[in-house]
């Protein structure tokens, strides 16, 4: 029988075993009572109303404003009136407003039978019509109906779940990037700085292709501006570490800077707004089953990356050169040229980026991408990447994003202060390189 090695299994699958922990974790603290707000919820609510009241009777629909509130009305207005019920009023706001409402519909002296809310307006009502019908007395046997209740993690909403996808999703890409210049023993401090660098130069480019009424064309001219330009900006620091010498960290910290303040004297320290919203379908828009289109790509580029280091020969350069340079050198690999096709295709992915967050705010801000480098940096760790390099996954850089993300929105969800999350973020990095260098010298101990 096959023994288990469990120091393998953990070190294959141990990131994903922590992202599992910390989604149960998060799900157990973040339980709530939760009333539904969806379409079908109206459908099911306005059927148990016109159960037990009789046909034409008044009802008024109180919802809050926000969220699924407007939506929410309207389908009970809908679905009550297809029951032959009186919606004789219909308001979307706050509970100031909903008082106004009552007090103004109990004046005229007509009988309301029910009111039909979602769980806060419903709590307003609860709390409040008594008194208010003492001074209107055909406010007496309104019935309050809300939606009914279930016990749900707030942390495991679809929307929230998407929302955790969408946020991580420039990080994840660029961090593609990161993994392979890390793998190679490398390091790139310029990422953040080129995403401000990218959107800049894509919103000047539209602007100036297409002033104050881009076309499509435009649009699509002005982003692979920005693309392609980071992308040269990647060769110069592949250039740099290649031809003279210089060490990663010391050429990509002056291209940083030196991205950081072009960024800003090109768009002479203003964000640059692109007037077209079609810019946004990007960063803001979604694909027909509902996900957003930057977790799509961001899924799409994963995939890719992934064939690209498991089953072609510059995947493997990558690893060797990360491994033993001079040993790959010798044994026939370009070691020059696989460090400037990581550097360049991380610059690449660094200026989509830029790109997807100027789309997202349908704006080029040269304060965009602030201390992201850090975080695709801590991605990349975590997801199991060796900073002594030959080691790395590409998957295993993606479950780093989500642990990254899941953590912040976690902590978001339970109301952990800010700069507690800093300490948490450095914890975390701290822990994955322990658990990086333990890792390396248990691998040299079972070589001895």
């Amino acid at each position: 029988m096959k023994k288990i090695d469990c120091a393998k299994m953990f070190s294959d699958y141990g990131t994903m075993l922590v992202l599992l922990l910390l989604c149960i974790g998060f799900s157990f603290v973040t339980l709530e009572e939760q009333s539904p707000t969806s379409a079908a919820a109206a459908q099911h609510l306005a059927k148990r109303i016109s159960d037990e009241l009789s046909s034409t009777s008044n009802v008024i629909v109180l919802t809050r404003q926000g969220g699924d509130g407007e939506s929410f009305a309207a389908a009970l207005k809908k679905n009550l009136t297809k029951a032959e019920l009186n919606v004789v009023r219909t308001v979307v706001g706050q509970p100031a407003d909903a008082r106004k409402t009552l007090v103004k519909y109990g004046a005229t002296e007509n009988k309301l039978a029910g009111i039909a809310a979602d769980k806060h307006m419903a709590n307003f009502c609860n709390a409040n019509l008594i008194k208010l019908a003492e001074t209107h007395p055909s406010l007496a046997k309104a019935k309050v109906y809300q939606p009914k209740t279930y016990r749900w993690p707030n942390f495991l909403k679809k929307d929230n779940l998407l929302n955790i996808m969408k946020q991580i999703s420039v990080v994840a890409i660029i961090a593609i990037g990161m993994t392979m210049i890390i793998i190679t023993a490398g390091i790139d401090l310029s990422v953040g700085s080129l995403i401000a660098f990218s959107g800049v130069i894509a919103a000047l480019a539209i602007r100036g292709l297409g002033g104050d009424d881009p076309t499509l064309t435009h649009l699509w001219i002005g982003s692979l501006s920005g693309i392609l330009i980071c992308g040269l900006v990647g060769l110069l620091s592949g250039g740099l570490v290649t031809l003279f010498g210089i060490p990663a960290f010391i050429a990509t910290l002056g291209i940083m800077f030196s991205a950081r303040g072009l960024a800003f004297i090109f768009a002479e320290s203003e964000p640059i707004v692109v007037q077209n919203g079609a810019f946004g379908w990007l960063g803001r828009g979604r694909d027909i089953v509902g996900l957003p289109n930057s977790v799509i790509l961001m899924l799409i580029l994963f995939a890719t990356a992934h064939v690209l280091m498991t089953r072609t020969s510059i995947g493997r350069y990558i690893y060797a050169v990360g491994g033993n340079p001079e040993a790959a050198r010798l044994s026939g690999v370009p070691v020059k040229w696989v460090l400037v096709f990581v550097y360049t295709l991380t610059g690449l992915l660094a200026g989509l980026g830029g790109v997807m967050e100027a789309s997202l705010h349908v704006t080029g801000d040269p304060k965009a991408g602030n201390l992201v480098e850090l975080q695709v940096i801590a991605a990349v760790v975590v997801g199991g990447t060796s900073l002594a390099g030959g080691q790395g996954k590409i998957l295993g850089t993606l479950i780093g994003a989500f642990i990254i993300g899941v953590i912040r929105n976690g902590m978001n969800l339970t109301g952990v202060e800010a700069h507690m999350q800093s300490v948490v973020y450095g914890a975390v990095i701290l822990i994955a390189v322990i658990i990086d260098r333990l890792k390396s010298q248990g691998i040299r101990l079972r070589k001895q």
